[in-house]
């Protein structure tokens, strides 16, 4: 609000001038981290953005009570390591994830039920401390194969007996 002109003002309370900022200069895109390619790098670590994976987060929690989690792990490690999994399945067909993405990975590392026991000994070193490490959760999604990401829950299930083609652990 203005101030009426009768009320004395301290000099300090004064309104001043604001600073002019000075017309930037020319930019060009040469700085050492910038991306020039349209596509964003790929690898492994770099991870896969998708819209929503929040949202995703509890998806993968809400089938938390179905796992199947042996003594020796941790169900918050199953969680994370399969969230991550299923979020990238997501994002690699450019979509926000969906609950089928997390039967999808819940399938695939056998905590759904019917998994071989060469498959839970493997996996139990593999999704330890995923759920207080980001680059363990990495290396966790690292570990799947990009052919399982096109498949459906029903196939995975049906192909798990065959789950070293899926899984490089």
């Amino acid at each position: 609000m203005t101030q009426p002109d009768y009320v004395p003002v301290r000099p300090t309370d004064r309104v001043r001038p604001s600073d002019r900022l000075n017309v930037p200069g020319a930019w060009r895109q040469d700085r050492p981290g910038e991306v020039l390619d349209l596509t964003p790098p790929a690898g492994d670590r770099f991870g896969a953005a998708g819209p929503d994976l929040g949202y995703g987060l509890k998806l993968a929690k809400r089938l938390e009570h179905q796992l199947q989690v042996p003594a020796g792990e941790d169900v918050e490690d199953a969680v994370a390591g399969c969230f991550a999994c299923g979020a990238r399945r997501a994002a690699s067909f450019g979509r926000a994830p969906v609950i089928y993405d997390f039967q999808w990975a819940y399938t695939l590392w056998g905590y759904l039920g019917q998994a071989p026991a060469d498959l839970v000994a493997a996996r139990a070193p593999v999704l330890r401390g995923a759920a207080h490490d980001y680059w363990h959760q990495r290396r966790v999604v690292d570990a799947v194969d990009d052919e399982a990401l096109r498949l459906t829950p029903q196939q995975v299930a049906a192909r798990i007996g065959e789950w070293r083609s899926f899984l490089r652990i």
